[in-house]
């Protein structure tokens, strides 16, 4: 493994003699832009290792995405070979479905540390709730980013994170703005809850095995591939593409709905994503 073939991946050539902000933050919006957010794995038949040097392949060399035990994980890797103060921590993410938090840990999340102040790092949320540079770690505060307001909440040691939402204007659709998510939850959007306890890569391989066989779970049940662009997002999920700009007038994203034939998929895959399959991918 290498730092400089990562920074080829993610197209990242500046200076990073300094375990700063100003560098996390560059290489953060890097990765997030150059590595999709994907599940494809599952759904062409190959089995996702946890193991640093596997990820490091699929990513770096073969130019593939991956969930967040992947994406983070190399995230991970690769700022603490910059001299980053560096931890992974464990989230519960919130099923908006259930109206609750996961009652066992399924997501992974990156804690940083500099001059004293710590921030968030997560490039493995995918879809419109990423964001888009680190986030300082501190209680009740907004902080305004292009994708939209994101805050903790802490309580008890148990920290909160969630985003105000932006109405969605879908011109296929409707001439009207709308939210689109649960009527009737504000224009809250709870993301997941955390802890400041660390964790191992290692304790994650109950869930990466659990993910990748559980009927039940939303990875297994649909293909999703999402990226962020300079303006908004890209994803797709079985066979619908959704292209999302940020903030498109005031308060409002702009969002088009395309769905893709069979035939669609490979070349939408390559052209938008980078991303070739080795495999047939069932959507």
């Amino acid at each position: 493994m290498n730092i400089q073939e990562y920074f080829g991946r993610i197209s990242y050539n500046k200076p990073h003699t300094d375990a700063d902000l100003q560098t996390l933050t560059a290489i953060f919006q890097h990765h997030i832009r150059a590595i999709p957010f994907e599940n494809l794995s599952m759904h062409c038949g190959e089995t996702i290792d946890l193991g640093l040097q596997s990820t490091y392949n699929k990513i770096v060399r073969k130019k593939r995405g991956g969930w967040c035990l992947e994406s983070n994980h190399l995230l991970f890797w690769a700022l603490q070979e910059l001299g980053y103060d560096i931890c992974i921590l464990g989230g519960n993410s919130y099923e908006p479905a259930e109206r609750a938090y996961t009652a066992e840990i399924n997501h992974i999340l990156l804690k940083v540390v500099i001059q004293g102040n710590s921030y968030i790092v997560d490039a493995g949320f995918g879809g419109a709730y990423q964001m888009w540079q680190p986030l300082r770690l501190i209680s009740g505060k907004d902080q305004p980013q292009v994708p939209g307001i994101f805050r903790f909440m802490e309580d008890n040691g148990t920290w909160y994170f969630e985003k105000v939402k932006r109405k969605h204007y879908i011109p296929e659709q409707s001439e009207t703005p709308y939210f689109t998510d649960t009527p009737g939850m504000g224009n809250i959007r709870k993301i997941y809850r955390f802890t400041l306890e660390p964790q191992h890569i290692n304790d994650f391989q109950e869930l990466n095995t659990y993910l990748q066989v559980s009927p039940d779970n939303i990875l297994q049940k649909k293909s999703l591939c999402s990226l962020q662009t300079t303006e908004g997002l890209i994803a797709l999920v079985g066979w619908t593409l959704t292209e999302m700009k940020y903030n498109y007038t005031e308060d409002t994203d702009l969002v088009h709905i395309t769905t893709l034939t069979d035939e669609e998929i490979e070349k939408t895959l390559k052209d938008k994503f980078n991303i070739v399959l080795e495999n047939k991918l069932v959507p």
